[in-house]
């Protein structure tokens, strides 16, 4: 008996698994940039928010986009809450940069659910932004 057909078998399985690695690969790198990029753009609003806008009216925006997180369930982000606080307490234009620094590194540098939730934060973000600043007509 020949072992011609076990290493076929092994060669074939090993190809499937490196075409499978180089596709998770390629996917990670795309999800990166694609953060990376989120974050830049983030970045810009929130500094022309911050810039442009009361502290009342942050204080306001933070509110509403807490509460639409506690509403889809993320109220397990006490960290976030605390953190918020502190940077709205704080009228260092620095410490608001901090804190988005922060949680973003924070939820984007860990698994699947985090990417997920991220993502989530993100989007609610957009709603809790359009809510309040509506495009005009």
């Amino acid at each position: 008996m020949s072992d011609q057909p076990k290493n076929n078998e092994w060669d074939s399985l090993w190809q499937e698994y490196t075409k499978s690695l180089e596709n998770w690969k390629s996917l990670f790198e795309q999800i990166q940039n694609a953060s990376k990029d989120m974050q830049s753009k983030f970045n810009g609003v929130w500094d022309k928010a911050n810039v442009e806008s009361s502290a009342e009216t942050m204080k306001l925006f933070g509110e509403n986009w807490q509460k639409s997180l506690n509403d889809v369930g993320m109220n397990s982000f006490k960290e976030f809450g605390e953190n918020w606080q502190k940077a709205l307490n704080d009228t260092n234009a620095s410490t608001f940069k901090q804190f988005a620094e922060h949680w973003q590194k924070t939820l984007s540098s860990s698994g699947l659910e985090q990417m997920n939730v991220y993502g989530e934060m993100m989007k609610k973000f957009a709603e809790t932004w359009t809510s309040m600043w509506p495009k005009s007509p």
